[in-house]
């Protein structure tokens, strides 16, 4: 439905080129969910609006429902307003002199040939209905809560019926406790509707609850791309690890060669401890490896257990339902959960074990 390939950008700058945009490659489904997650700066956004035509590529093309929008080998850019999407941005843009069903039926207010006044207030006052806001039609748009200026924007969205919807992380204003109620309703919205969506945020928990897929991006390039369990569980390379997600690295030594693929012990640099993981085929014994593993997977005791990596407590973070663990491990500080009623205190001894598929194995980068 959704096919982007090739996508290059670059910004001339006061230090010179910036390519915020190295070859980007990716394809969304009928009524599929695609997230591009990544930190600030990664390209997300700028790929986000080459597909909503606010940016022309330097290079690439960019198809929406078999139509070609953006060609630049053959000088093809389709304006914004003939693309059939609908947009939501961070800031919302609600227009602050209207009242909610004034916000919402603009766009078909504008469009052209010009649609019935009978069908634009149906259509409205259906949009509004879909995000539970049509007892709020007449109300101005300067008297709605950051939860409610949400839903108006959605529904302004979705009022053209568009075939893909763009969302540029729409739910970073919101405190957190709203930002989980409206991401939930967000996907029944997404669901009932069935409209193709491009998602854009730089939130874990964001990108991981709501897509079917999900790219990472760093650097202006997707770095993985994958159903959301599948990259948190079996990240790529190291890179992807550090920003999924909360996750422990150790350095250490592979102490037997992998011909194939298996369980295998790596010394860590510690010099006192050994831990089993899954190493990939074709390491050689002695080579130093990373050893990564997530707070969840680690099981943490406070009394001795034979073939556990002893740390010592240096941080409890108690977080209502759990309690986060820091663990010292000569230079190494591990994170682990734990129920609260463990009740241990900085200082303590802990013992971690971590079962070896739950681990991934990385040589570390030259």
């Amino acid at each position: 439905m959704l096919k982007v390939q090739g996508l290059t950008k670059t910004y001339a700058t006061a230090d010179g080129v910036f390519r915020a945009l190295k070859g980007i490659d990716f394809e969304v489904p009928q009524g599929g969910f695609h997230t591009l997650l990544g930190p600030s700066g990664c390209g997300k956004s700028t790929t986000l609006r080459c597909v909503a035509g606010l940016e022309e590529p330097d290079d690439g093309t960019i198809s929406i429902a078999g139509e070609v929008v953006t060609d630049r080998a053959r000088d093809v850019h389709v304006p914004t307003f003939c693309r059939d999407i609908g947009l939501v941005f961070q800031s919302y843009a609600i227009w602050p002199h209207m009242d909610v069903f004034a916000n919402v039926a603009y766009p078909l207010q504008v469009h052209r040939p010009r649609i019935a006044a009978a069908e634009i207030r149906q259509r409205a006052m259906e949009a509004l209905h879909l995000v539970g806001m049509e007892e709020f039609a007449t109300r101005p748009a300067t008297k709605l809560s950051g939860g409610q200026q949400q839903r108006v924007a959605f529904a302004r969205a979705l009022v053209r019926q568009p075939k893909l919807l763009l969302l540029d992380e729409p739910l970073s204003n919101l405190d957190a406790k709203l930002r989980e109620q409206m991401r939930f309703e967000l996907q029944e919205l997404v669901a009932r509707t069935r409209v193709t969506t491009l998602y854009v945020t730089h939130d874990q928990a964001e990108a991981l609850a709501m897509s079917d897929t999900v790219a990472v991006m760093v650097a202006g390039e997707i770095v993985q791309n994958g159903a959301p369990r599948a990259v948190y569980d079996r990240p790529r390379n190291a890179l992807v690890a550090k920003f999924l997600g909360s996750a422990n690295f150790l350095r250490g030594k592979l102490l037997e060669s992998c011909s194939s693929a298996g369980i295998a012990t790596v010394a860590l640099e510690d010099g006192a401890s050994t831990i089993r993981a899954a190493v990939p085929a074709g390491l050689s014994a002695g080579t130093m490896v990373d050893v990564i593993f997530r707070p969840e997977d680690a099981t943490t005791r406070f009394d001795t257990v034979d073939g556990a990596i002893e740390c010592s407590v240096e941080r409890v973070v108690f977080q209502g339902g759990m309690s986060e663990y820091q663990l010292r491990l000569g230079s190494s500080l591990l994170r682990t959960v734990v129920h609260p009623s463990a009740g241990a205190q900085r200082g303590d001894r802990a013992w971690i074990t971590v079962e070896p598929l739950r681990c991934i194995v990385f040589a570390p980068a030259a």
